[in-house]
């Protein structure tokens, strides 16, 4: 992602910061299941499901901040 215009859209849009807020807590939840040695079957349905949330996530924001180039 281009750091100004991510740094602008963080600054500027409370859409944008929701986002990468999800994205920063789907993040570490997935770190912290990282660090475990052994994932119940519950934890390696979570952990699928969030790099799924985590990956649209992404896709969203860049998608955001496509639209934001264009536009300036």
């Amino acid at each position: 992602m281009n750091a100004p215009v991510r740094e602008q859209l963080l600054a500027s849009s409370d859409e944008f910061r929701k986002l990468a807020d999800e994205h920063s807590n789907y993040s570490q939840r997935l770190e912290s299941l990282a660090t475990k040695k052994y994932l119940s079957e519950e934890e390696k349905v979570e952990e699928i499901r969030l790099k799924k949330l985590k990956l649209r996530l992404k896709d969203e924001m860049e998608s955001f901040q496509s639209r934001a180039q264009q536009i300036s």
